[in-house]
């Protein structure tokens, strides 16, 4: 009984994360939802070490097109989820022109404007290019890294972060997320990372913390929280930036 309570949290982290055939025969309850979100950071590593696993069966192709085809198995991994959230957001924050209700509102429509579709656009330019360079250089720790944090990220988001809508998944995962076995997993996540790699990927985490740090500060000024889709966009540019910083500190 009390393994099954465990589990259920994390198969619900893993089908809403990820397109892996996951089937869930039992009804999942909204506290399953809270609690799938200590297991996020531990499915970034399942989407990490199998990207990594495609690149390494791809070694000896011609890079770009090993990179193509990785950011294409990286969004069919994923079912495009959170680049989903950053067209939303993106619309929404320039097509809201600062107010708050408008941004919502915008937030809500399924269409995508031309902000999400440059953003989207350019997300997915950033790791192509940042995956190029990291698999040429055989720095697939880092790639593996860049996902980990992005989804360690979610927890600490509804930890600290209000979630401004009354339904949908993310008000769950708000309202029932466990706080004293989130700050735990958040903390031995960057614990494990420091402990299996010494200090040589501390940039990363330094990356991702202060990329935190700077969109919840745009989330709490413009709608004084977050949303399911600000938490996409929030993967989204963590994985990017992340990517990023790899390829600026380890690459010559």
């Amino acid at each position: 009984m009390e393994s099954s309570r465990m589990i259920r949290p994390f198969l619900v982290a893993v089908q809403f994360l990820t397109r892996l055939p996951v089937r869930l025969t039992a009804q999942i309850s909204e506290k399953d939802i809270g609690y799938s979100l200590l297991y996020y950071p531990f499915v970034g590593l399942i989407i990490g070490l199998i990207l990594a696993g495609f690149g390494w069966l791809m070694n000896g192709m011609p890079p770009l097109i090993a990179a193509a085809l990785l950011v294409t198995i990286w969004i069919l991994l994923t079912g495009g989820l959170h680049l989903d959230g950053l067209a939303d957001s993106a619309d929404a924050w320039i097509g809201g022109l600062g107010d708050r209700e408008k941004t919502l509102t915008i937030m809500k429509d399924p269409n995508c404007g031309p902000a999400g579709v440059s953003a989207i656009v350019l997300i997915i330019l950033l790791k192509f290019v940042s995956l190029h360079s990291l698999n040429t250089a055989g720095e697939w720790i880092a790639v593996v890294l860049a996902i980990i944090l992005s989804r360690t990220v979610l927890p600490l988001l509804f930890l600290t972060t209000p979630y401004v809508r009354n339904n949908g998944l993310g008000s769950a995962l708000a309202a029932f997320q466990p706080r004293n076995g989130s700050i735990f997993v958040i903390m031995l996540t960057v614990a494990l990372i420091f402990l299996l790699t010494g200090n040589h990927y501390l940039w990363l985490v330094l990356a991702a913390a202060a990329i935190f740090l700077l969109l919840r500060q745009l989330m709490m000024r413009r709608i004084g929280g977050t949303t399911g889709d600000t938490a996409g966009a929030l993967v989204e540019i963590t994985e990017a930036t992340v990517l990023l910083v790899a390829v600026i500190v380890f690459i010559k």
